[in-house]
């Protein structure tokens, strides 16, 4: 369950990574659709350690470590999506970058593989019950739609 000190940013991180999906459905192109798809994931992960993560006492690591990386420790019930995002990382910052490396296929099922994780996480943060959020789907388009109520 998401901390009293910790759910405002967990939630606006939701809400980020959400209106990256909605971006990620409206795109024109592949990779602009593929860019936001995955952008939504980070947002997620992100949400994740917001909520998680502790701040670490001692020495400083030495090296910079990724969101998937951290959300493996964090979270280890999301280790699966962790290393699935992060293999598209690369092919990421090649859309982003402009470049047209993905399908209109593979943009579309990283559409649906990133809401499945907000889903997965607004429910493991439990904000689909808190009376904060509401989780929903669209009958028309079948999109994940994360509602701000209260």
């Amino acid at each position: 369950m998401v901390g009293k000190f910790t759910r405002r940013p967990a939630l606006d991180l939701l809400h980020c990574a959400q209106e990256s999906l909605q971006e990620a459905v409206v795109a024109h192109t592949p990779h602009e659709r593929y860019s936001a798809a995955h952008l939504a994931a980070l947002r997620v992960a992100a949400a994740v350690l917001a909520a998680r993560a502790q701040v670490a006492s001692g020495p400083r690591r030495q090296r910079i470590r990724s969101a998937w990386e951290v959300l493996t420790e964090v979270a280890p019930e999301l280790g699966e999506w962790a290393t699935f995002f992060a293999s598209g990382a690369k092919k990421r910052a090649s859309a982003q970058a402009g470049i047209p490396c993905v399908t209109a296929r593979e943009a579309d099922d990283l559409v649906r593989d990133s809401q499945r994780f907000l889903y997965e996480v607004a429910a493991s943060l439990d904000v689909l019950t808190q009376g904060r959020l509401l989780c929903e789907t669209s009958p028309s388009d079948s999109r994940l739609q994360l509602l701000r109520v209260g």
